[in-house]
Parts: C-alpha cells; structure tokens; sequence
C-alpha cells in the first residue's frame, strides 16, 4: 500500500491522467483528513475550484489541494513530535497520569477526525494548517473558554449521534467545528447542551 509521500508524488507526475491523480489525492485523504475524509475533499476541492464530482480536474487545481494538504500534514508531524517528546520527559519525571491533552492525541493519532466538523459540507474555511494550530494551540494552553478555539465564535449547539457527524459534542455555529469538550467552559457546554433541534444551523 503506498504511503502518503508516494501518493503525492502520482498527484504531481504529469504523465498520469487528471483521473489517476485525483484518486491519488482521494488516497492521500486516507492517510491524513483532518477533518475526516469526507469534509477534508470537500473542503480541498472548495478551496483549490474543483467540483467535488470532477473525474477529470484541472491538475494545477489538484496540486494547489495537495500542496495545502501537505502544509497542515507538515504541521501535525512535527506537533506529534514534540508531544512524543513532552510524554517522554513526563515519564521520566514520574508524570504518568495522561490529561486532556493525552487523550486528544491518543483520538486523533494519524491525523485523522483531528478536528471533526458538523457535516461533510460544514467546515472552516481557512486553510488546513491555520486551524491545526489554533487547535493545537487552544488544547496545549490548557484552559477552557468560552469561544470557539478555530473561529471565535460564541454560540454553540450540541450534535447528537448521526450518520453525518464525527461525533456527538459541541459544535460551533459559526464555522461548523466540534470542539474537545476539555476546550470548553461549563457555561459553553451547558449552553451547547440547551440548543436542540434540526434547524439549529439554519440561522449560524
């Protein structure tokens, strides 16, 4: 099976078929999705100007998705070094207890549903490693808030289980991002936990 490097390369060798390297890139979704598979593609082929159906892309496109892609993988390879490190050096200071922050890593590991949105249509829009960050950020600082940790937004409505959804949990209205629940104050969650029914979206 080839891995993510190897895939990326198929996306950028000129001599296959615009429909040869876009499975490439569908197949590089299967090694890092940030968002998950489905809401990563589309949030790629809305920025790069693909339609999420196109067979045959203009390939300049599919090398803008890949490269964007690549910037955020860069950018969680070398978080995931540094906290293998933190761990580490935990361990050996007899810090064995894990926190929040452990059990995010131990969800996330491979760099998959790092950061699970609403739906597979609902996601930031900005670029991939910006909200990595502000992610990454938000958790390692340790302390709740009321906002949202990728977009700043305050009003949040909780998501129950469904085919669409990652997960159940706080979701902001504004971008569309489930938030950790150790992110969030007791206000947020509880507030989130107030505001049910479908068209809950309708208005964000």
């Amino acid at each position: 099976m080839a891995g993510f490097r190897a895939l990326a390369e198929q996306v950028r060798n000129p001599r296959l078929v615009a429909a040869q390297r876009r499975t490439a890139l569908r197949k590089c979704l299967e090694r890092f999705a940030p968002y998950g598979h489905r809401a990563t593609w589309h949030h790629l082929c809305t920025r790069a100007g693909i339609a999420t159906q196109d067979r045959d892309p203009d390939p300049e496109r599919l090398v803008a998705a890949l490269a964007e892609l690549e910037e955020a993988r860069t950018l969680w390879l070398a978080y995931e070094e540094e906290f293998a490190a933190r761990r580490r050096k935990e361990k050996h200071d007899g810090i064995r207890q894990p926190g929040a922050l452990d059990e995010w890593h131990r969800r996330t590991w491979g760099g998959c549903d790092i950061v699970p949105c609403e739906s597979p249509q609902r996601h930031p829009a900005a670029r991939l490693a910006v909200v990595l960050r502000r992610m990454i950020v938000a958790m390692e600082t340790g302390l709740p808030r009321r906002d949202c940790p990728v977009c700043g937004g305050t009003r949040f409505v909780w998501l129950p289980e469904s085919v669409d959804a990652a997960a159940p949990g706080p979701a902001c209205r504004q971008c569309g991002v489930l938030a950790p629940l150790s992110v969030l104050t007791h206000e947020a969650l509880s507030t989130a936990g107030r505001v049910h029914g479908a068209g809950a979206f309708a208005a964000a």
